[in-house]
């Protein structure tokens, strides 16, 4: 099927990387998804911000804690100013803290746009060029890759310079999310950006990202592109078991997909819960945090709004288990229940400091300053 993918010393087989999501893709979450995978593929930490790090935040140096099982570790940095995003890398290959680096230039939110940050970020060239250079430098051995969107809006595309540039300053590996920062996640992804990247950069490893609901979407996103491999990020919101479908399709095993019972994905519910209280060391704040998965891994079944409202609101694992158990759990897996999920939003204005526009070279006006404090997004 496809070759598989290098991430520096890494080999990722099958091609498939569980994309960083704020608030999701915490170690609860990634061990689900890598006990459906057979610990194949790579599963990346929610983003952490360098300034964050490097002062030693409590809550970022735990979002950082990985599973013993977890190889290779890796961690997602979002920032903005070369010399603390230098420092960060600095920090986690001195202190072997991770086993392989991505750099943020993806996410639309606005209080990260507003920074220069994210997104945004990519039209800076030089300051791009800059941050890379501190962050592969920094690294030593390990392996840094990038992940960005095809540019601020369509007036203002940068993903083929910002490819460029990656290459020229030594990163490993680039994904690329199919809109643009005011697309947010609405619309559909723009995959023929995805293979006119790949031809700009045949040197390195191209990723491609966006519109993943199935293992069958991987698949087509390959044959079409010509991609080394895909993220998948919302796809796997309530649906843990896609890294398993994902698994079998590059496989040659598009008969094994995952279709399981109501019964099966409320035992799933419930692990998930329960890792999360392990996690945060208190089953009521598990359980509070799984209130936002609810959704997501019910939809396509038939329950009632006022038993997804009465889910949606537990606050321990016995309330939980209780209302599963009221449920019809022989409920077989139901068409259509593969579509999006998340959030879909789009042609949002994006918010950028003042002036940000003027001049795609000059990094004027950002500092030390810009950088978030917190991380997880």
């Amino acid at each position: 099927m496809t070759h598989p993918l290098s991430i520096g010393p890494h080999a990722v087989t099958p091609p498939v990387v569980l994309a960083p999501m704020a608030g999701i893709t915490n170690a609860p979450f990634r061990t689900l998804c890598r006990e459906f995978s057979g610990g194949k593929g790579l599963f990346v930490s929610e983003m952490i911000t360098t300034r964050a790090l490097v002062e030693r935040n409590e809550k970022t140096m735990q979002l950082i804690r990985f599973d013993a099982s977890e190889r290779p570790r890796s961690i997602q940095l979002y920032g903005v100013d070369p010399a603390t995003v230098g420092k960060a890398v600095r920090m986690i290959a001195e202190e072997d803290l991770a086993d392989h680096i991505d750099l943020n230039f993806g996410c639309p939110v606005p209080k990260v746009t507003r920074k220069g940050g994210g997104s945004a970020l990519p039209y800076k060239r030089n300051l791009l060029r800059a941050i890379l250079r501190e962050a592969v430098t920094g690294a030593g051995d390990l392996p840094v890759t990038m992940k960005m969107r095809k540019g601020i809006d369509d007036d203002h595309i940068t993903y083929l310079d910002a490819g460029r540039i990656a290459v020229e300053e030594g990163v490993t590996a680039i994904a690329l999310h199919g809109r643009t920062a005011a697309q947010h996640y609405g619309g559909t992804a723009d995959w023929d950006a995805i293979a006119r990247l790949k031809e700009h950069v045949p040197e390195i490893p191209v990723l491609g990202n966006g519109d993943i609901w199935s293992a069958e979407d991987a698949l087509r996103m390959v044959r079409e592109t010509g991609c080394d491999g895909v993220v998948v990020g919302r796809g796997c919101l309530g649906r843990p078991w896609l890294f398993a479908d994902l698994v079998a399709a590059f496989e040659g095993r598009l008969e094994d997909l995952a279709r399981p019972s109501l019964r099966e994905v409320a035992g799933v519910m419930v692990r998930h819960a329960r890792l999360l209280g392990e996690w945060l060391g208190d089953e009521s704040k598990g359980v509070i945090d799984f209130r936002k998965h609810v959704a997501w891994y019910l939809k396509g079944f038939a329950v009632g709004s006022e038993m997804r409202k009465r889910l949606a609101i537990t606050s321990s694992l016995q309330e939980l288990r209780a209302g599963l158990d009221e449920l019809d759990l022989d409920q077989a897996w139901p068409l259509g229940a593969d579509g999006p999920r998340g959030r879909t939003s789009g042609n949002n204005r994006v918010v950028l400091p003042d002036g940000w526009l003027k001049d795609p070279y000059d990094c004027a006006g950002v500092s030390e300053d810009a950088e978030l404090d917190t991380s997880g997004g």
